[in-house]
């Protein structure tokens, strides 16, 4: 089983207590650490936000979340084996090509250790800022996955797709693995079927008001369906019994969540918070190592 750290860069938004949050969860052993996106939020949205009972945000528009890419940069080089990965950056928004370039030079400079998760978003008001349309945007985003596979794969990369379209262009650095990981995220049947045809993960988002359980096997139908090995799928999900403070067993909560699929462990770090010194080497000790 692996374990990863969720909101790492709106609960570290600066330099030293990113740095710090890296090199602690490193030692002690967690696999990865996640960071949120939004490129900007609105003063006021009628928009529900699917992962808090209230259907709001928490904090205001104003608190700082650095773009998760730079974050990510910044973590890898305060590391060496600690994977970082977009939990979930919000595909349609961004460029592909330019996304693409962005990933594959930071996967090739930290050495192989990026993860790409992708959404496709909730907050319509956000798009409209963005002047991105909201209508289709899970078809926008899969077209922005295959173009970017064919940036990462091909020295002289074409796509013909809905949305993008190229012919004959490189994009250098490639990663050193031919890809970077896409890991889906959310809460939705959509999701969960897009993780099956062309994710390399699927990642049903811990807080959403929904038992995101089921969804793991809806993945694993589609992957079949879309002639391809349902194990290859890595599912990811939330564990709130191995959580600090939870009053559970979490190595008992932890292989619970083995027996229903899931092979990454997905835990908030506001909950190991304030003493990470301590709390996170004791549960790398008590739980990581123990599941080893």
């Amino acid at each position: 089983m692996k374990f990863a750290l969720h909101f790492g860069n709106n609960t570290f938004p600066g330099g030293a207590g990113a740095a710090r949050l890296a090199r602690l969860a490193e030692a002690a052993g967690f696999d990865s650490v996640f960071a949120v996106d939004h490129v900007v939020l609105p003063d006021a949205y009628d928009s529900t936000y699917p992962y808090a009972a209230g259907g709001r945000l928490p904090g205001n528009q104003f608190s700082a979340m650095p773009d998760p890419l730079i974050w990510m940069a910044f973590a890898a080089a305060a590391t060496t084996r600690l994977r970082l990965m977009t939990g979930v950056i919000i595909l349609p928004l961004r460029n592909p090509l330019v996304l693409a370039k962005q990933v594959a030079t930071l996967d090739h400079m930290s050495g192989g250790r990026i993860e790409l998760g992708i959404g496709v978003g909730w907050l319509r008001e956000e798009f409209e800022a963005l002047g991105v349309p909201f209508a289709a945007r899970g078809r926008r985003a899969d077209d922005y996955v295959a173009a970017m596979r064919a940036l990462w794969r091909e020295e002289s990369a074409s796509h013909a797709g809905e949305f993008v379209q190229f012919s004959g262009v490189s994009c250098s650095p490639r990663p050193g693995a031919g890809a970077v990981p896409i890991i889906v995220g959310g809460h939705s049947e959509a999701a969960a079927r897009r993780a099956g045809r062309l994710g390399d993960g699927f990642f049903p988002s811990i807080g959403a008001q929904v038992d995101t359980m089921p969804l793991l096997e809806v993945a694993r139908r589609a992957a079949a369906a879309a002639g391809r090995d349902p194990d290859a799928i890595e599912m990811l999900g939330g564990c709130p019994g191995a959580l600090p403070g939870s009053g559970e067993d979490p190595l008992a909560a932890v292989e619970a969540r083995r027996k229903q699929g899931i092979h990454r462990v997905v835990l908030p770090v506001n909950r190991f918070l304030p003493d990470l010194e301590d709390s996170l080497p004791r549960f790398g000790e008590t739980v990581i190592r123990a599941c080893a």
